[in-house]
């Protein structure tokens, strides 16, 4: 095993096993998880190690808080495995002094959660963590911070060093931590075989229903082909049906996607609200993600070059790729990644919205003057349209970008910031 690479996470795991009794960690299998919550614990229980793991399942059924005894904090790995063990653990918290005594790992949401009588509330604190953003994994500078972007810079002085044939390829690779130091050939295929994981057993797993390979992979073709839009899961049905023997029905469609969700494979974005000045009509609907963009590559066969040759098509991902590096830096600010899109057409990308209620806008764009200037004027047709009598003007306009020597304010205050610049 490697040295441990630093998460952005771990800032929050420090802050939280402060306040709380336990702290569970969710996210998508080899994000890291289990690597990271052992750098903050003293004793750990692997749920799912082979040679255990029947012993385990039958200890959390006759007594389950026999497997919390330990050295605190306790990790409890994939913890559900035996649901029973939540409950355990908030009778212990009740019945401990201070705080952090138990961190909870776990890949999915638990199949069957009658087996858990109280919800946690005031007794446990929750993390999502994801792959890692380009920060994380060494390939953005980190010379332009998110959260000084709310203290409106007068200058920013940043180089980036990524071009467009690395972000077609970190794209692809993905956040996965093992890949990040392989070879690129044996990187890339990683996110395939992850991809290949999903379909065949992970979805299945996920609440012991058998569910069909072929149908899966098209439905996360269909995803893919949908990224960054609102598409309705009516749309994503009836692409699935051009190519199924079968009926597919509405409940097919979400029964799938709901279990990609329990597995942490997708991660929609919810829509933001703001007070207009105007009257517009905003539109509600999520917008389709997967939690990282190698998944949504591997999910239509797509490499490099691939990317390269479709730079339309590459634009698309590299957002995906920028949505999942800004989720990782805002919520380590106390802050979440929301869009906006009214009636109109009029849209922006992402919003990061803190909790003290001061936002940034942000706009996406793999690169280019047309493409920058296009998005610095939607970004202020947008900001124009909020109503600063009722809620804050936002802190910043950022065209966040893949390609550009630089990073800077330009004359009309917005900042052009390459993806390759940016961290927490």
């Amino acid at each position: 095993m490697g040295k441990y690479k630093p998460r952005i996470t771990d800032i929050l795991i420090k802050r939280k096993l402060r306040g709380k009794g336990a702290l569970l960690i969710e996210g998508p299998k080899w994000c890291g998880k289990t690597t990271t919550a052992e750098q903050f614990s003293k004793s750990i229980l692997y749920m799912s190690k082979p040679e255990d793991v029947s012993s385990n399942l039958i200890m959390a059924d006759i007594n389950p808080s026999k497997l919390l005894e330990g050295e605190t904090p306790r990790l409890i790995d994939e913890w559900q495995i035996a649901p029973k063990i939540w409950d355990a653990v908030r009778f212990e918290v009740d019945h401990r002094e201070n705080y952090g005594h138990f961190i909870l790992t776990g890949s999915a949401v638990p199949p069957k959660t009658d087996e858990i009588f109280h919800t946690g509330t005031g007794r446990f604190a929750w993390i999502k963590m994801r792959p890692m953003s380009l920060y994380e994994s060494g390939e953005s500078t980190g010379e332009i911070s998110l959260k000084e972007m709310f203290n409106q810079p007068e200058q920013l002085i940043a180089t980036n060093k990524l071009n467009i044939d690395d972000l077609a390829f970190l794209i692809c690779r993905g956040g996965w931590p093992e890949a990040v130091n392989m070879d690129k050939d044996v990187a890339l295929d990683q996110a395939f075989d992850y991809y290949n994981a999903i379909v065949n057993t992970d979805i299945s797993r996920v609440d012991d229903v058998k569910r069909d390979p072929e149908r899966a992979k098209r439905l996360m073709k269909s995803y893919a082909r949908n990224q960054g839009s609102q598409t309705a899961y009516t749309v994503i049905r009836d692409d699935i049906a051009a190519n199924d023997s079968e009926l597919i029905t509405d409940d097919t469609v979400y029964a799938y996607t709901n279990a990609l969700r329990k597995i942490f494979v997708i991660e929609d974005m919810p829509a933001w609200n703001p007070n207009l000045r105007s009257k517009t009509a905003i539109r509600r609907s999520d917008t389709r993600y997967f939690i990282d963009s190698s998944i949504a590559t591997a999910s239509l066969g797509l490499g490099p070059d691939d990317l390269i040759k479709d730079l339309n098509t590459m634009g698309l991902f590299f957002e995906t790729m920028c949505v999942r590096d800004l989720r990782i830096y805002a919520e380590s600010i106390d802050g979440e990644v929301f869009h906006y899109r009214d009636k109109s057409g009029l849209e922006c990308d992402t919003i990061v919205h803190l909790r003290n209620g001061s936002f940034g806008l942000i706009e996406i764009k793999l690169g280019g003057d047309k493409l920058i200037e296009e998005g610095a004027k939607n970004l202020k047709t947008f900001s124009n349209k909020i109503d600063t009598d009722k809620m804050k003007a936002p802190s910043f306009l950022m065209v966040l970008t893949g390609t550009g020597n630089f990073a800077y304010r330009r004359d009309d205050g917005v900042y052009v910031v390459p993806i390759g610049c940016l961290k927490n």
